[in-house]
Order: structure tokens, then C-alpha cells, then sequence
């Protein structure tokens, strides 16, 4: 094999473990190589623990060479983001305000991992509470792009997409409540998928959270649903477990009506080469047969501010709490956003979140008249690596999220894989959304657009030494 291993997908690792090509404790050992020379300039890792990774991947090749894999995803290396709490390690929630109390035991994520097999060697940094879509943290060091460490690789799974395109292994596990794991993924040219709510059982549970896996190719992404989607009781959101044939064929979209939506209603316009690529995207549909037409937003104004508002109050509720002494060590942007909160009357909250259930309406009558919408996942290109948000402006936290955040109140499947690349080098993300329990359609449709586009050839973490921050 002529790819480093550090930069093998979960399927090539599998098939390399199976013919005896190669071991879990070969690869960990050359992982751990790879993380030391571009974790300092990268940022995308907490608890990073390679002594203990090389005892699992021991164990994992022992299990190998008796023919006895203990699981799916046997001596695959994999990260959680870290507030997905794993047992007797703290849960910072990216901030240094918080108490680092030791969790009690594995979230459902990291607990069906390791019964899987997969060796979970690190946790992955996320900004503050994970409130914003960047790397940007007052607890965790900065996280970077790995395509242009000047850039910002979005959040809050900001840590999960880094590591994912600097190839520190291929299964990567973010949460996602307005775009968390398909906005970074789609500035870091990775795979991003929220599945239905409810369909990875997690621990808490909220209205749209989800968690879901970030890779950098389709069937890696397929590969983690297996594991990741078997039943939990602590998840009272949860769906009714189904075997899912996650590896199944790609679909072509033939027949199927497919709404393009170019214009989100409102936020961030859409920057020229990111409408040029999703006008790209759709012609590869219509080629395949695909019913094309212009989709309408399903969001407004109204609707996002209003959850703006909410969220204000919501997020307030909590950080008046802290002693002042905490609450001054949060994030200088998100304390002069959330402290807004103070001020948002009982009603004005009801009224923001409502707005929720007029945003899932729409979304239901658009699907009526689609099967599929495809869109920009993010309007905008990468930005600094230094910046809170795309505007970096707390008066303007959402405008960013106009595209993705609709299908977490709609609790929809959303899809985000590479569609082409910037002429400055930032990755471009096309969004693919299916009805609600729609999940195999869009892995399939995935990886029929992956194939027919093509997956990104070389990948930053390709490198053994990461790129100079010019």
C-alpha cells in the first residue's frame, strides 16, 4: 500500500487487518507519529492519550490474528468531540468556566464505539459551550484549518473536521444542533452527516441535537451509522432501532424531484464560486435524470432572530448561575452575546421558540412538492482561524446557519460532502437533505454524488509535516 497508514480509510484498514497486511498497533503507532508533528500547529485534540491508544491496539491486534474482531469497527481509531462525555474523564464544554467533574460513564456515542472495538484515542476541541461555529475557545488551544492554518475550520465540531482532513484517522463523531458537524466539515472538505433526530441515540438530548459522523469519504461515514445507531434507553428522543443497510449501493437520482436552493431566506449571501459549484452539483443530478427545479427558503428574518432570542435566554438561564468569577472567564464574544439573554421577557422567549414549529411547517410543505433538496451548506468561504464566527460580530451569531439549521428543527437528514474547492483553496460543501427517515437515501444519493464527482485526491494531512502558518 503505497498511503501512509495514519492516512488509511476505516474500510482499507479493515481489509488490511483481515489479510494480516498490517496490525491496529502498526497503525496506531504510526498515527501517534503523525498527531505529534501537527497536533502543536493544529489544535484539534483534548486528551490525547497514545500510551493508552497502543494498549487498546494491542489488545485489538491480538483479537485479529485469533480471527476473533470483537466488532466492526475492531483497532479502528476514532475521536469523540468532547463534551460527548467518556467515563472518568472531565466534560469542559470548551470553556474555562465550568467545574471539570470526572463523567460517570460513556454517552451512548463513545459507549457503542468501544463495542465496536474502535479505539477511542483522543477527544476533539470545540469552542465555548459549543455555541459557536469555530475553533475559537477559552479553555481548548485554537483549532485551525488543516488546508490554510490561517483559516478557521467552523465548529462547534471544530476539533472532529480538523483532524479528519489532517488524517488523524478516518471515523471522527461531532454533534450537530444548527449545523455543528455539516459547517465544519464543509469548510475542511470532509463528510459531515446529521442523521434524523433520533436516530443516533445520544446523552443529553435537545430539540435538534444530533450527533453524527464526520469522515473523509462516504462509506467510512456508512460504516460508522452500524455501530453508532444501536439502541440506548437514556436517549428518550430516540428512534425504535432498525438494521439499516448502511453499505448499500449508491442511488442515482433518477425520477426523483430535486429542489435547489440557492436563496436560505436570509443570513450570509452566498458567495459566487460556492452558487457556482451547487449549479454544478445540480447538473450532475439532472444528468442522471434527476426532476431539477429552484427550491424556495423554508426560513425568514423572523423566525431566525426569534430563535436567536431564545437561545439568548436559554443559554442566560445557565451562565447567571456561575459565580462571577466563572462568568468572566467564558469567551469575551459569547458572555456579550448571551448576556443579551437577560434582558428577553417569558413571552418573548415562547415566541422565538415557536418560531421552531412555523420553520418545521415549512420545511414539511416544501417536501411536498421534493424528494431531495440540495444547497450550499455554508454561504460563505472559510474565515480567520482567529474569529468567533464568520462576522465575528455578537450581534449577528446565525447568519451562517440559514442553510442548516432548518433541518434540525425539521429533524431531517442532512448530508454535507465536498463539491469543489475555491480558488483561494477553501473547500466548498453541497448539502443533501431527505425526508425525515430518509437516512439511507442520503447516504446512498452521497455517495452516488461521490463517485459521480469525485473524492478529493490528496488530503492536507497527506503530509507528514503539517503547512508553515504564513
Amino acid at each position: 500500500m503505497t498511503k501512509p497508514l495514519f492516512a488509511c480509510d476505516a474500510t482499507e484498514l479493515l481489509a488490511g487487518y483481515a489479510s494480516g497486511a498490517f496490525t491496529p498497533t502498526e497503525v496506531m503507532r504510526a498515527l501517534n507519529a503523525h498527531i505529534a508533528r501537527w497536533e502543536p500547529a493544529l489544535g484539534a485534540l483534548y486528551l490525547w492519550r497514545p500510551e493508552q491508544a497502543e494498549i487498546q491496539a494491542a489488545a485489538a491486534t491480538a483479537r485479529w490474528r485469533q480471527g476473533r474482531p470483537m466488532g466492526a469497527l475492531d483497532g479502528i481509531p476514532v475521536t469523540v468531540k468532547e463534551l460527548i462525555a467518556t467515563a472518568g474523564d472531565p466534560v469542559p464544554l470548551g470553556t474555562a468556566a465550568v467545574e471539570r467533574t470526572p463523567a460517570p460513564a460513556d454517552a451512548p456515542c463513545a459507549a457503542r464505539l468501544r463495542e465496536a472495538g474502535a479505539i477511542i484515542f483522543a477527544k476533539t476541541t470545540i469552542p465555548d459551550y459549543g455555541m459557536l461555529s469555530s475553533g475559537l475557545s477559552s479553555f481548548h488551544t485554537l483549532a485551525r484549518n488543516p488546508w490554510n492554518l490561517a483559516t478557521n475550520p467552523g465548529g462547534s465540531s471544530a476539533g472532529a473536521s480538523a483532524a479528519t482532513a489532517a488524517c488523524y484517522g478516518p471515523i471522527h463523531v461531532g454533534t450537530d444542533i444548527g449545523g455543528s458537524v455539516r459547517l465544519p466539515a464543509a469548510w475542511c472538505g470532509t463528510v459531515g452527516f446529521k442523521p434524523t433526530l433520533g436516530r443516533i441515540p445520544i446523552d443529553p438530548y435537545y430539540t435538534g441535537r444530533c450527533a453524527g459522523p464526520i469522515t473523509r469519504n462516504m462509506a467510512d461515514a456508512a460504516l460508522a451509522m452500524g455501530p453508532l445507531t444501536l439502541p440506548d434507553p437514556r436517549d428518550a428522543t430516540s428512534l425504535p432501532y432498525e438494521a439499516i443497510d448502511w453499505a448499500a449501493a449508491p442511488l442515482p437520482p433518477r425520477g426523483l424531484r430535486v429542489g435547489v436552493m440557492l436563496d436560505a431566506g436570509c443570513g450570509l449571501p452566498v458567495d459566487a464560486e460556492i452558487a457556482a459549484a451547487v449549479k454544478n452539483a445540480a447538473t450532475l443530478f439532472a444528468r442522471a435524470g434527476a426532476l431539477v427545479a429552484d427550491a424556495p427558503p423554508v426560513l425568514t428574518r423572523e423566525i431566525l432572530d426569534g430563535i436567536d432570542v431564545f437561545w439568548r435566554a436559554k443559554f442566560w438561564d445557565e451562565v447567571r448561575r456561575l459565580p462571577d468569577a466563572r462568568r468572566e472567564r467564558i469567551l469575551p464574544y459569547i458572555l456579550e452575546w448571551v448576556s443579551a439573554g437577560a434582558r428577553v421577557t417569558g413571552a418573548e422567549a415562547a415566541r422565538g421558540f415557536g418560531g421552531t414549529f412555523t420553520l418545521r411547517r415549512a420545511c414539511a410543505a416544501l417536501f411536498d412538492e421534493v424528494d431531495v433538496v440540495i444547497s450550499p451548506t455554508t454561504p460563505n468561504l472559510s474565515f480567520p482561524a482567529d474569529w468567533a464566527s464568520p462576522t465575528n460580530d455578537p450581534s449577528r451569531p446565525f447568519e451562517h446557519c440559514a442553510f442548516t439549521l432548518p433541518w434540525n428543527m425539521s429533524e431531517q437528514p442532512a448530508l454535507t460532502l465536498n463539491c469543489g474547492v475555491s480558488r483561494s483553496g477553501t473547500p466548498i460543501g453541497l448539502q443533501i437533505v431527505t425526508r425525515r427517515f430518509a437516512d439511507l437515501q442520503a447516504i446512498r444519493l452521497g455517495r452516488w454524488f461521490e463517485r459521480e464527482y469525485g473524492r478529493i485526491p490528496h488530503w492536507p494531512g497527506d503530509s507528514v509535516q503539517p503547512p508553515s502558518l504564513a
